[in-house]
């Protein structure tokens, strides 16, 4: 049994690598096309495709605002008698929050192997959508905890496509010069939605009370659940595929798109048909600077646990339902607006790591206010700088579809077990929260400490492929300057585009 799957693993490997030496003969005769191509009209061609691109992306942000409305109603909805009317215990609620999670992670590794291999993920994304909105709208139909808990479940299933399935199109079409903007233009749809929310939910909650004898919770769900539903139509029509069959898209397009990609990671963007679904699965188990990222962010996001719980704690300042989700709405305006100006930073100055401790260091100093003091300026004060922590929500895996898919999925679905955690540690309310405050604050040490272990790791990388760089001079002095080298090496992180550094 053990020599079949050694056996079975090493075809793998060679199938893999096969498939990589092809790859880079096909970079290199694509680098070949690309001086026949004008400048002037290349240039022309790349802003038509950016500004096509940006509109249709921008769908995202969208998707994902109704992505976190539906899956964070249930906070609003528990101010207005979800926990009195269900009957649900501060466990049981907690429980409802936290099963959301253990379907969206049994689901998003499948889920990104299986968008990696068709050709249309904007249709798949859509039946998704759909989806979960429908089973968002039977939240609405719940008449007990284990109602709602199996729904809450399903959503978390259906759900489980969309984040990590968004981020590997993106990682498709833009550079890495590009993306963090992108992700975090993507990653607003998320903080737009805990302040929308809190507005749609005051609307729906002080109107819709008592109509046609349904409490106004029931509603929240039925309402935002058909929004979702609607939107998923259009997503199907809107959304791009991939640079080599998306619509709307003219040829030359398509092949700047590509030709993008060629350029600034150093392999083309495709795995062969033969090689098998579970080889991205493979690299990544393999790779252990992903368990580092999977660690750090499951850290982060207990840390940003707080987010499910914001008009709870927001609560605290003493003011009734209406007022305290209006409040609710601001902090997280700011730390959307903060994110986009920090991604675009970092894009500009091709630096990650300060970009993304800026934001925990800002969001401790929210922690230490809330724990120090109960002055109600004070504390409004530090939920500003807490929803600001979420701008160093941030990265970047430059590897080949396969492996970059599973890993995406991978570091996102394990740090949703953070959000499991996280539903049971704001369990403890004494003294404003002061327990849960400082396990958060705890969790974001964590996460200082293994991020700059994962960039000391990708400083390593760069002084390894320096090394490389310098010795294929060395040998080849009488070289053409501008020749597409491959460095090629037993380790795959090494297996890299002369020229390409990992960015730190």
């Amino acid at each position: 049994m053990a020599d079949d799957i050694s056996r079975n693993n090493d075809r793998i490997e060679v199938e893999v690598e096969k498939e990589r030496i092809e790859n880079l003969e096909h970079v290199a005769e694509q680098q070949n096309v690309l001086p026949h191509i004008d400048p002037a009209r290349r240039a022309v061609v790349e802003k038509s495709l950016k500004r096509k691109l940006d509109a249709r992306c921008s769908l995202f942000v969208l998707i994902y605002i109704m992505n976190y409305l539906d899956r964070n109603n249930i906070s609003a909805a528990r101010l207005k008698g979800l926990q009195a009317d269900l009957n649900l215990t501060d466990t049981q609620y907690s429980t409802c929050l936290s099963i959301l999670y253990v379907g969206y992670i049994l689901m998003q590794v499948p889920s990104n192997m299986f968008i990696n291999r068709i050709q249309r993920p904007s249709i798949y994304i859509a039946i998704a959508m759909t989806l979960w909105g429908l089973v968002s709208t039977c939240s609405g139909l719940a008449g007990n905890f284990s109602q709602m808990a199996a729904i809450r479940f399903l959503l978390g299933f259906v759900e489980a496509a969309f984040l990590p399935g968004a981020l590997l199109i993106l990682s498709k079409w833009y550079t890495r010069k590009e993306l963090t903007t992108r992700n975090a233009i993507l990653f607003c749809g998320n903080l737009i939605s805990n302040a929308f929310s809190s507005l749609v939910a005051a609307g729906v909650l002080s109107n819709m009370q008592g109509v046609l004898g349904h409490p106004a919770w029931r509603w929240l769900f039925w309402i935002e659940g058909a929004i979702t539903m609607a939107i998923a139509v259009s997503s199907a029509f809107i959304l791009p595929d991939l640079p080599t069959n998306s619509r709307g898209f003219t040829e030359e397009e398509l092949l700047v798109a590509q030709l993008r990609l060629l350029e600034d990671v150093g392999e083309a963007d495709t795995d062969s048909e033969e090689q098998s679904p579970f080889a991205g699965l493979i690299m990544s188990l393999k790779d252990f600077k992903i368990y580092i990222m999977m660690l750090s962010f499951t850290a982060y996001v207990v840390g940003l646990s707080f987010n499910a719980f914001f008009p709870t704690l927001t609560g605290t300042l003493g003011f009734s339902y209406v007022p305290t989700l209006l409040m609710s709405a601001p902090p997280w305006v700011f730390s959307c607006i903060f994110s986009v100006i920090n991604a675009w930073h970092a894009d500009r100055t091709q630096e990650k790591i300060w970009h993304i401790y800026g934001p925990i260091f800002m969001g401790l100093v929210g922690f230490i206010i809330s724990m120090s003091t109960l002055n109600v300026a004070a504390r409004y004060l530090a939920l500003f700088l807490q929803a600001g922590s979420y701008a160093g929500f941030i990265f970047v895996f430059p590897a080949t579809p396969a492996k970059r898919a599973v890993a995406l999925a991978l570091v996102n679905a394990f740090s949703q077990l953070g959000n499991v955690a996280g539903s049971y540690v704001w369990n403890l309310s004494e003294n404003g929260y002061r327990k849960s405050y400082g396990i958060v604050t705890a969790m974001y040490g964590v996460t200082i400490v293994g991020f700059w272990a994962f960039r000391m790791i990708l400083v390593r990388l760069n002084k390894r492929l320096e090394e490389k760089e310098a010795e294929w001079d060395a040998g080849h002095a009488d070289a053409q300057t501008g020749d597409v080298v491959f460095m090629e090496s037993a380790d795959e992180s090494l297996r890299m585009r002369k020229g390409f550094r990992y960015l730190v």
